[in-house]
């Protein structure tokens, strides 16, 4: 990949990869970038949860950038969780940085085609088009998620670990704490268990006691 910059030296071609936590690994996405022979030390990588969103290995590659160089991407939603999130990094990356971006999975989507005012133009459209196809998807998978778990429960699925069984000396350190002989605590201790546990467990056992 031995491209030129203007004004002289080779313009360095970049990969990223981000996947988060919850995905099984980012093999599909590395695949489609050693393809491109792109060197390993230029291919960056994140992995996080939809909690964190920090992106590190992303930062650091910014900061490296240099105008005129060339980032591959496999999807559009690489660059963000949302759409406003994806247009202000494909803003800073080919306005402010002045980098090309090519992304895989949409040829359309090739900022070195199209120099001209309406390559730019039809490159802004296409990019706004996926970009909200992107999210819109993001939302209905969760709405389906939340739809089938609701659903679950109402035919009874519970989710979540099956609680430990209760300690055999759970009835009778029960029963002496809710006559008021022992305090919670010393029930607690008594089966093994942390207060706030106790008294959780106890709430539970009342209800089954009374249902």
């Amino acid at each position: 990949m031995g491209q030129t910059r203007e004004g002289g030296g080779n313009i360095t071609v970049y990969g990223y990869v981000r996947v988060s936590t919850k995905e099984q690994n980012e093999d599909r996405q590395l695949v489609a970038l050693h393809e491109l022979n792109i060197p390993e030390k230029n291919i960056y990588s994140d992995k996080q949860s939809g909690k964190d969103f920090e992106r590190p290995q992303y930062k650091r590659m910014v900061h490296r950038m240099k105008k005129d160089d060339l980032l591959y991407i496999k999807s559009i939603d690489r660059l963000g969780r949302s759409y406003g999130e994806i247009l202000e990094q494909w803003r800073i990356l080919t306005k402010e940085k002045g980098i090309d971006i090519v992304v895989l999975d949409m040829p359309l989507l090739d900022t070195r085609r199209g120099k001209d005012l309406m390559g730019a133009f039809l490159s802004d459209v296409v990019l706004q088009v996926l970009s909200f196809v992107a999210e819109n998807e993001r939302v209905n998978i969760r709405q389906r998620q939340a739809e089938g778990i609701a659903a679950a429960k109402a035919r009874g699925v519970r989710f979540g670990r099956p609680p430990r069984p209760l300690p055999e000396n759970f009835h009778s350190a029960y029963q002496r704490w809710k006559a008021k002989e022992i305090t919670g605590t010393t029930a607690a201790k008594e089966c093994g268990m942390a207060l706030s546990t106790f008294r959780y467990r106890a709430a539970i056992y009342k209800d089954a006691q009374l249902s």
